[in-house]
């Protein structure tokens, strides 16, 4: 009797099985018989390599300042910087650096200093220490700015910040700027997020542009003079690509991938970091301290297994949730302090299965909400930077409200 019992529980549970797939096993069904397309290398020349080749005369016979990190090559992958100092007529007499340093090699936040003699360079000055935008002195002498940094598309990366503040120094010396223009790695055609509330303009938050803004810097720089979102405006000149169209995804060039920021290691990153750094405005890791960062979220009194069921009912496109635990560590240059340190960590691992349809903005509000419906005994909010990353301070106020998630993304997209 108890071993037809136990035969009759066995087959109920195969059934059982069969009948309720997992939510894996749904997404991995649905999207396996989607063709691959091949990635077809784009022959693209940026702002730089159209400078350096067709356009040198622009600066020949100029004394230049240039705004640049690691990320300004050319397509040889040689620095910008040395290409200049190599062209005769050519005085760079300045390089300012944004945040993480002239060679990437800081942690966000981190404020930087150069000394004059150790470099081989011109004068190097951090516009992230004492100074964010240059002084009437640093650009004594100075005939043109040019702009030369990799953005990634999303609003609160600094480096666009920078920009702004640049070209007021410049309006007000009456100095022209040349931005030279690079691709937006996450593609220039795609819009997430709200359009940031202009009381809540902070450096991390300079325009009243959406989170993941679409189209490249250069037209970013030709919108900040359009708009009159600085004043005054400086003589402005981007320096267009060749090659590149708004619908191209960074790997779909032949130019070479260098990462833009010490947290954004890949181009995978770049895509889901618009929406997976909202979790910076609160006590849960977003990874930082590990190899991993955006890629996964958690804490130490996260249910990994939990979340990820929560998060894959939601079938949001593009993308499924695996549990995950990881441990974050200080990492030289990524994360000298991440929060969790030498703590095993519980949480969900972001898997993009199809990029064209992954909303990073939606993913992060929906990981977010679900979370804080949780836990919220134990999610703690970092009201004043959340709202600031956010554009304004709703996000923050639907979610202690206790709205769905599905609800909030209609109001946001209405």
């Amino acid at each position: 009797m108890m071993q037809k019992i136990s035969l009759l529980f066995f087959f109920t549970f195969l059934f059982a099985q069969k009948e309720h797939p997992s939510i894996h096993q749904e997404q991995s069904e649905y999207y396996k018989d989607k063709p691959t397309q091949p990635v077809e290398k784009v022959h693209v020349l940026t702002g730089l390599d159209v400078l350096l080749e067709k356009k040198q005369n622009i600066i020949r016979g100029k004394s230049i300042a240039l705004v640049t990190n690691h990320s300004g090559i050319d397509r040889f992958g040689i620095p910008n910087y040395k290409r200049l100092m190599a062209i005769d007529e050519v005085d760079l007499k300045v390089i300012f650096s944004p945040e993480h340093g002239l060679f990437g090699e800081a942690d966000a936040g981190e404020k930087i200093t150069y000394s004059k003699n150790n470099l081989n360079l011109p004068e190097v000055i951090s516009l992230y220490g004492k100074t964010r935008k240059p002084t009437v002195e640093m650009l004594q002498n100075i005939d043109l700015i040019l702009y030369d940094i990799q953005d990634v598309g999303a609003r609160f990366y600094t480096y666009i910040t920078t920009l702004g503040l640049v070209m007021e120094t410049a309006g007000e010396l009456g100095i022209p700027v040349i931005v030279l223009n690079r691709p937006n790695p996450i593609r220039g055609d795609m819009i997430e997020g709200p359009i940031l509330n202009m009381d809540y303009q902070t450096f991390v938050g300079y325009y009243p542009i959406p989170i993941r803004y679409g189209g490249t810097v250069g037209d970013l720089a030709n919108n900040i003079v359009k708009e009159k979102w600085i004043s005054p405006l400086p003589e402005l000149n981007v320096i267009k690509m060749e090659g590149w169209e708004n619908n191209l995804w960074f790997d779909e060039t032949d130019l070479p991938w260098i990462k833009p920021s010490p947290n954004i290691p890949d181009l995978e990153t770049a895509i889901i970091y618009p929406g997976m750094c909202i979790i910076e405005g609160t006590n849960l890791s977003e990874g930082r301290g590990t190899q991993k960062p955006f890629k996964q979220i958690g804490a130490t009194w996260v249910d990994g297994e939990l979340l990820s069921q929560k998060l894959n009912k939601y079938k949001l496109p593009g993308v499924v949730f695996a549990p995950i635990s990881f441990t974050p560590v200080s990492i030289t240059g990524m994360s000298t302090h991440p929060k969790f340190q030498d703590e095993k960590c519980y949480g969900i691992e972001i898997n993009i299965i199809d990029r064209n349809s992954f909303n990073s903005v939606n993913t992060g509000i929906v990981a977010l909400f679900t979370l804080y419906s949780m836990y919220p005994e134990k999610i703690k909010f970092k009201e004043k930077h959340l709202n600031r990353l956010w554009g304004s301070d709703k996000l923050l106020k639907e979610i202690k409200k206790g709205t769905l998630p599905l609800d909030f993304l209609k109001s946001i997209q209405n």
